[in-house]
């Protein structure tokens, strides 16, 4: 019989962002096998998150430091717990102080107080992108307020170039500078056209 694992999984939104704070957390309680993204949580696209799900059996434990590192709406965090605890993985959102065990097993209370607390993240999110439009809006009322700068168009042909060379489309976006989602909807653009 395979012995359990104690795997953990680390997000951040972007490639400048850290996860060192996270691994920290997972280092301190003794977890070595880490998952991990540097990616938008708003689906479950994510390389690290798609690994994750495949590595992880049952009598597993998962580890994650906040519920908004797992999904960032309630509808993916309650959908993601549930498919995790029917594989028989347990789940523990450290920032929350929350474990739900396999199974759906877990208490009414816990399960309250889950989707009490990813509701409650759910709208922190949404109430944060809202001052960001309003802060947008009054900046450019004061046209202070420049938009993002538009990629070079240069820049995506010398991508396309190293990508019908054989290059990843990754590796292609790192060389250049670009962010690989930025890349990826640029080439989605041109070749629509």
């Amino acid at each position: 019989m395979a012995l359990s694992a104690r795997v953990g999984y680390a997000r951040v939104s972007s490639t400048d962002q850290h996860l060192d704070r996270q691994l920290a957390q997972f280092k301190k309680i003794g977890i070595e096998k880490v998952f991990s993204d540097k990616v938008s949580g708003k689906n479950t696209d994510r390389p690290g998150f798609q690994q994750m799900i495949e590595y992880v059996r049952d009598g597993d434990e998962l580890y994650v430091c906040s519920m908004d590192r797992m999904a960032r709406n309630l509808k993916d965090l309650l959908s993601i717990t549930e498919s995790l605890q029917k594989k028989g993985v347990s789940i523990h959102f450290l920032k929350e102080n929350i474990s739900l065990v396999p199974k759906g097993e877990s208490s009414a209370m816990t399960k309250l107080l889950m989707a009490m607390m990813g509701a409650v993240a759910e709208f922190e999110r949404s109430l944060i992108l809202e001052r960001q439009r309003e802060g947008i809006e009054q900046a450019k009322l004061r046209n202070a307020y420049k938009g993002r700068v538009p990629i070079d168009p240069e820049k995506i042909k010398k991508a396309q170039f190293l990508i019908n060379e054989g290059v990843s489309k990754s590796v292609a976006a790192r060389k250049l500078g670009i962010g690989r989602t930025t890349l990826y909807k640029y080439l989605k653009t041109t070749s629509s056209k």
